[in-house]
Order: structure tokens, then sequence, then C-alpha cells
């Protein structure tokens, strides 16, 4: 789904109006969409929910008049609070405070704070104060009672997006709404899944209004949001009589001494999603070790640097038969950075003719060897973290997202690879220039053996015999969702690598 910013979104919705859809109409499509989805997503009682609801002038308490308009007419009790005189309220919001008026629901114009009830006796408050226009930090009543919401215990359910964030970086000055949920009008804007944006955002649901598609695809928009019902229908198929050939071989090319843990930990994500066999070739003398410590997978042992317990050059003959037996590879976890091991990366690399993930070590290999992605005939996903990036292209990786995409667009299309570029959000350059960001993921994925995990995973995935672009996209939603069941039941703080696996089922079972 396309990602945009607000300046985007305020001209798609011009060109809808322009092209026959007043605004008036999408307003109150906006707030129908989102009254249902409310009533749809807390399946509340009709004579048991309350509803206080916080308008500004403009378009976002329009659509917070349409909303308490909706829930009151299917029985709820609605109270508004709105900021500014009814002449003040732009044109399409007036229209629809004048019918609430009409239906002779309780309003009240905050001038002062001390107007509010001092304990606000609803269930629900819903903000729709600011949307994605505004920008700066809230002055005044505005911020008085926006910190009037956030203080009141009831669940907050924002209208397109936290009154105070900013729609297009997710950054925020003193004062914005700390929402548990928030329905986005049409298409996703970037502060809503970009840290500090994402924390105050809460859970976010994206809700049609009644744009076209042949509007929003007029505009030139080559960033996108992974979403769960394009994973949903990407994960492969599972046939009834399928056997474990059918469902792909995977070769790993991992570990090391020390790092024997990394072949394992992607060996065991890449069987928890769904590939038929898995195969860690290692070097000779860590081979006792990883045998015994993960049994469900086959292992090849190769030669080995004498007393390093890393892989040896001499091995790669070897190494080559072994990849062209299976559907994919995973090529780096764990391997070490011995000059032999990284000669033989290098040189494998250019006689590959099946996909294959480069993480970890496999991309250290490549540090000042970026020519061979030129004269790579596979298809490569290269997956690094922002310091392996650096060491990569001896380039920082941006904090501010839309630069940080930028580098990445840049690097995928110079190199004609996939990109993932880990962090918070994840994103997945395609060589096309299209570049996708992530919604899933915490901050307790941050340790060791994390991105061996989502090796694994996107490995499994291209074993399955998925295309590239779609084994890394599914394959970043699928680590994050994971990891996000993992933060519920252990929290962010406790969590290691191997919790993943562990939830990996459960992030399938939530998909299918």
């Amino acid at each position: 789904m396309k990602l945009v910013t607000s300046d985007v979104m305020r001209q798609i919705d011009a060109k809808a109006t322009k092209d026959g859809i007043p605004s008036i109409e999408l307003m109150e499509n906006a707030g129908r969409s989102i009254a249902q989805a409310i009533i749809a997503d807390f399946t509340l009682e009709l004579d048991d929910a309350v509803f206080a609801i916080f308008c500004g002038k403009g378009n976002n308490g329009g659509d917070g008049f349409v909303i308490g308009r909706y829930l009151f007419s299917a029985g709820f009790k609605v109270s508004f609070y709105h900021i500014g005189s009814p002449d003040e309220f732009s044109g399409d919001a007036k229209q629809n405070y004048d019918l609430i008026k009409e239906l002779k629901i309780d309003t009240t114009e905050v001038t002062s704070i001390d107007e509010l009830p001092e304990i606000l006796e609803s269930d629900f408050s819903i903000d729709a104060i600011f949307g994605t226009g505004f920008s700066g930090s809230p002055k005044g009543i505005s911020a008085e009672l926006i910190d009037y919401i956030n203080s009141e215990p009831q669940e907050i359910i924002a209208i397109d997006i936290p009154s105070g964030l900013n729609a297009d970086d997710g950054t925020y000055g003193d004062t914005v709404i700390n929402a548990d949920y928030t329905y986005t009008i049409a298409l996703p804007k970037y502060g809503l899944y970009v840290s500090p944006g994402r924390e105050v955002a809460g859970d976010v649901e994206i809700l049609p209004i009644g744009i076209p598609i042949e509007v929003v695809d007029s505009f030139s928009i080559h960033n996108k949001l992974i979403t769960p019902s394009y994973v949903m229908d990407t994960l492969p198929e599972r046939q009834p009589d399928g056997h474990k050939g059918t469902f792909g071989k995977l070769f790993l090319l991992a570990g090391s001494t020390g790092m024997t843990g990394a072949s394992v930990l992607a060996a065991r994500s890449a069987l928890r999603s769904g590939c038929g066999m898995t195969k860690i070739g290692c070097p000779k003398t860590t081979l006792p070790l990883i045998a015994s410590t993960f049994i469900d997978t086959m292992t090849h042992a190769f030669p080995d640097v004498a007393k390093k317990g890393c892989l040896a050059k001499r091995g790669l003959g070897e190494v080559k038969i072994v990849c062209a037996e299976h559907d994919a590879l995973v090529i780096g976890p764990g391997l070490g950075r011995h000059f032999e091991t990284k000669e033989l990366i290098c040189r494998l690399l250019l006689s590959l003719e099946q996909p294959a993930v480069i993480d970890a070590d496999g991309l250290n290999a490549l540090n000042g060897e970026l020519s061979i992605l030129e004269d790579c005939k596979a298809q490569l996903i290269l997956t690094p973290h922002p310091k392996e990036f650096k060491n990569l292209t001896g380039t920082d990786v941006p904090d501010e997202i839309h630069a940080r995409i930028e580098v990445a667009r840049k690097f995928a299309i110079e190199y004609q690879t996939i990109l993932v570029l880990k962090g918070s959000p994840t994103i997945v350059a395609h060589y096309d220039g299209t570049v996708y960001v992530n919604q899933t993921g915490n901050n307790g994925m941050a340790v060791g053996g994390s991105g061996d995990v989502l090796s694994g995973i996107i490995g499994s995935l291209l074993a399955q015999g998925k295309e590239p672009i779609d084994a890394a996209l599914c394959g970043v939603f699928i680590h994050g969702l994971a990891g996000d069941i993992a933060s519920f039941e252990l929290g962010v703080r406790s969590m290691m690598a191997s919790d993943i696996i562990e939830f990996l089922p459960d992030a399938f079972m939530m998909l299918e």
C-alpha cells in the first residue's frame, strides 16, 4: 500500500474532489467508515459505550462530528467538546456541526480547561483536534486539551493521526496525543510507522474513503507500506499432498568457532517458516557442536583453516557442488572474517545461480568488493544493519526516514539487488526503485541473533519458490510480527533471538 506525505495526501484529496467527489462526501465516507470500524473492532453493546469526542476547527474536527453522528445513530451516548466557535469551523466541518445540533447531541465549546469535567465519564476519548496538515507543537487551549485527554483513564482513539504528531517524519513537540488506536484515512502516513510517532499512534488501521484507485495511481509514489493483507496473499501455498522436497531445500553456509549459534538460529527459523529441508554447511571442526545442538537439520562439513575453525578457500569446489543441490541459499551468519573465508565467499558469489540471502559475515566479505554484485548472476538479498551498511559502502545510514529511504533506493538501483536495511523501521529497497517500509517489530528484537533469524525466514521463503522481493517483504513482516507477539508474552526487556523463533507459529497462524 502506497505511503504518503501530508502534502501528497492533500493533493490526492483535491484531485478526487476535482474529478467529481465533493469534499463533504469524502468527509462523510471517512466518518462513517471510522464509526463502523470502531463498532466492529470493539464489539460494543449499544447501551454501554460512552464516547467523548474532541474536535478542532478544521477537517479533522469535521471527521469527528461525522463519527459522532453515526455512533449516536447506532445507539451510543456521545458528547462533543470543540475548540473555537462554530463560526470559525471550516466549511465542511461547519455543515457537519450543524447536523449534530439538529440531533440535539451535547456540545461544549472549550475556551478554558476549567470548562471540562473533572472526571470524564466516558469509555473512549476520540481525538479529532488536528489532522495531517498540522506541524509544530500545539499551543494554548489546544495543548491544554491534549494534556487533559492524555491524563484521563479512557482509551484514546486518534482520527487520521494523533494530534500534535508530524505526519511526515514521526516527530512531535512538547505536546501530543498518546493514542491507543489510530484510524488513518485512505492511505498510510510515514509518521505513524517511524519512532517516536509509532509509539504514540498505538494500533493503526487504514480505512478507505472512496477515493478511486486511478486518482491515487495518477501520482508518482514510489514508497509503500508492507501490509498484513499483502503478506497473507503472498505466503507460499501448502499443497495437501506435498512432501519435504515440495517445500524447498535451503542451504545455509554458516557458522565458525565461537559463532555456531548463528547457523543454528538461521536453520531453526527456516524450518519454522515452512521450509521442507535445511542443511548447514560449516567448518569441519564445528560440525560436532552444530550437529548435536540442532538435530532437525542436516549438516555438511567443509575444509577449515588449521586451528581456526573457519572455512578454507580450498573447499570452494565442494561448496559449489552442495549449493547446486539446493533451491536457495543463506550465506554469512557466523562465518567469521578470516581472509580465506572472505575469498571463498567472493568467488562463490560470482558462480551462483540460485537466489541467496547475504547476511552478517557474508556482507563483511563484500567490504571493498562491491563490484562483485555487478557481476553476480544470481538474485541476491542483502540484509545489513546500519553499521554493516556503512562498512559496505562508506555511507552512514541517516536517522531521518526520507533520507534513509533514498540511501537504500540508490544502493538497490546501482547494484541491481534487493536491500533489506534493518532498523526501526526496517526498509526494503527493490532495484526497480520501489522502497517498502515495515510496520512490525519492537526494541526487544535489538539483540544478537535476531538478524540470523531474519535470514533464515527469508531464505526459507526463497526455497519455497517465492520471488526474492516477496520473500524479503514477507520475511521482514513475519519476523517483526513474531517479535511483537513475543514482546506481549515476555516483555521487551527479556527477549532473546530464539524467542522470535518460538513465536513464529503464532505469527503464521495469526496471518492465516
